[in-house]
């Protein structure tokens, strides 16, 4: 674990696998899941840019969501659909299917 944090210190972009390839190259015999455990015990992760997608954009309209205490009483009364895209060897697909709730 020290040998961890000694190069956590002087290289905290390093992942799993460049610490697990770091440790193997010092004659130590870990694997991947070992190194990950270690690390995560010691509150030790990678340092780089997270995507930043939780933040809503303030210039788009946020739309009210309309069945908020509405009673389903009856069939099609509310409709719902969905499109699925599904990767091929040659391109995608997609499944559109619907939701009825009664």
């Amino acid at each position: 674990m020290r040998l961890l944090d000694e190069q956590y210190t002087r290289t905290p972009c390093y992942g799993v696998l460049k610490m697990t390839v770091y440790l193997r190259q010092l004659g130590y015999q870990v694997n991947v899941k070992r190194v990950r455990r270690l690390l995560r015990l010691m509150g030790l992760e990678a340092v780089y840019q997270k995507p930043n997608t939780s933040k809503p954009n303030p210039e788009h309209q946020v739309y009210p969501y309309l069945l908020r205490g509405m009673v389903i009483e009856r069939c099609d009364q509310v409709w719902s659909t969905d499109i699925t895209y599904t990767r091929l060897q040659s391109g995608f697909i997609y499944l559109h299917g619907f939701l009825i709730k009664n």
